[in-house]
């Protein structure tokens, strides 16, 4: 039977399962295997920030508007809604395989807010090339 999400090691366990589909996936794992040198490195952080996110704790430090408008940039423009989509279809199906209750609820619902919000600042830093 699947539990919610409650510790910094349920947060980890989703983290890098859900990393582990991006990376594979022909759509837009190449963003991010073409900008992450230290994939361990980048998971800790990612776990801190969805930590925070989930638990209301401060242990983030990092800024994913700048890294998300860098990426970009260096992918010539062309992040899209669509690998927006394919994101937060890889993050549900990792979510619903691992967890179910209000945090995973809420893992859900801050991606989905958090993913048009990055999308948005792509784009808006985009006009101001």
């Amino acid at each position: 039977m699947k539990e919610d999400i409650k510790t910094r090691e349920d947060v980890y366990r989703l983290v890098s399962g859900f990393y582990k589909k991006v990376r594979k996936n022909p759509e837009i794992g190449h963003f991010f295997n073409k900008s992450i040198t230290d994939w361990d490195a980048h998971l800790e952080k990612l776990t801190d920030f969805w930590e925070s996110s989930l638990f209301f704790k401060a242990k983030y430090l990092g800024n994913p508007q700048t890294a998300h408008v860098k990426v970009d940039r260096e992918n010539e423009n062309s992040i899209g809604a669509e690998h927006f989509g394919v994101w937060l279809n890889l993050w549900f199906e990792t979510i619903d395989e691992l967890f179910k209750g209000e945090v995973a609820y809420r893992a859900k619902n801050n991606a989905r807010k958090m993913s048009s919000h990055l999308h948005l600042k792509i784009f808006k830093a985009r006009e101001s090339q």
